[in-house]
């Protein structure tokens, strides 16, 4: 596998980039049914990067993980936050539309996503409830399944929620989030739909996820066992809800984990099999992907878990300096000089 490091970036010293091959063998499966492993990401579509890495990094206390562009659209940055290493299922992505485009604003509706869920320990919420408000963010307290919840907007008003969760994954630690409150991960994605039963079919029969609960307007579905990063929601949309638009303030998508990628293509077949359209392999350097449209129009991926963000940034270095994708590194300077640039230091 090619070293993608930049010409143009300092030594790395101490720090071989870690490397793995995403190509070996699954675990076998018993039945041979092909399942997804968990969320992989969530992407959303943002106006202002600096307000973004802001808002994610200085007040939630994610870590920028990657600044890239986005490979089908390279005028626009593509930023990865996550924990300390970006693992699948801890990830927040955001594309970055320009506002002079007619189509920029969106909103939500049938066919989308209905917020940025991530997960909190037991006991965090009274903590995100002070935080939030000293910082000037409106917040709303709930419950879902039992479980507390914090919700509030982004600066593009993307909807975002807080869910305490017994989690065991370890946040970020590198802001002056304590630990015990920190952000863990993702939690769950909610698809939001007029019609339910193709949708359900499609995650059970069709991906292999295990309905774990359900409650007045919403069920749950869960990738392996039930625990925050698995969890898949499917929320029936009031009759007079409007389609979702896309554009700035939206979800654009959830990625789905595929461990390697055989699964991903036994995934595929899968989905060809039962008369989904699936995209081509889409090469996205630090995983693997393919697209489809679920029955309630939600565009979901499915992605593989690596090779991982380490492989060309030292793990302590991530997010530091811009990446491209080798086919896009002649045009660098071009590329460079059509972006914002980046003036917050994370």
């Amino acid at each position: 596998m090619r070293n993608l490091r930049n010409a143009s970036d300092p030594p790395e010293q101490d720090c071989a980039i870690r490397q793995i091959d995403y190509r070996k063998p699954m675990t076998p499966n018993p039945s041979g049914f092909p399942t997804v492993g968990g969320l992989h990401h969530v992407t959303a579509i943002a106006g202002d990067p600096n307000r973004s890495v802001a808002f994610y990094t200085r007040l939630l206390g994610l870590r920028l993980v990657k600044r890239t562009v986005n490979f089908d659209d390279p005028t626009a940055y593509h930023l990865y936050f996550g924990t300390e290493t970006g693992a699948p299922g801890t990830l927040l992505t955001f594309f970055y539309w320009r506002k002079d485009r007619t189509d920029f604003q969106g909103h939500g509706g049938v066919g989308g996503v209905a917020a940025l869920t991530l997960s909190i320990p037991r006991g965090a919420r009274p903590h995100w409830q002070e935080r939030l408000a000293a910082a000037g963010v409106a917040t709303r307290a709930g419950e879902r399944f039992g479980d507390p919840l914090l919700s509030f907007s982004d600066p593009d008003q993307i909807p975002v929620e807080l869910v305490e969760s017994a989690d065991d994954r370890r946040p970020w630690n590198g802001t002056d989030v304590p630990e015990s409150q920190a952000i863990t991960g993702l939690h769950s994605a909610s698809l939001m739909v007029s019609k339910p039963d193709a949708t359900e079919a499609m995650l059970g029969a069709g991906l292999g996820l295990t309905r774990v609960a359900s409650e007045p307007g919403r069920t749950r579905w869960s990738a392996g066992p039930a625990r925050p990063g698995n969890f898949v929601d499917v929320c029936v949309a009031g009759a007079d809800a409007p389609d979702a638009a896309v554009g700035i303030g939206t979800v654009h998508h959830i990625a789905l984990r595929a461990a390697n990628g055989e699964a991903r293509e036994r995934l595929r077949s899968r989905l060809l099999s039962r008369g989904h359209a699936v995209s081509p392999l889409r090469d996205r350097q630090y995983f693997q992907s393919i697209y489809f449209r679920e029955p309630g129009d939600a565009l979901a991926e499915i992605a593989t878990d690596g090779p991982g963000f380490a492989v060309d940034e030292c793990p302590t270095r991530l997010g530091t300096s811009l990446r491209v994708p080798p086919s896009l590194e002649r045009q660098r300077e071009h590329i460079v000089a059509a972006l914002p640039p980046l003036t917050l230091d994370p």
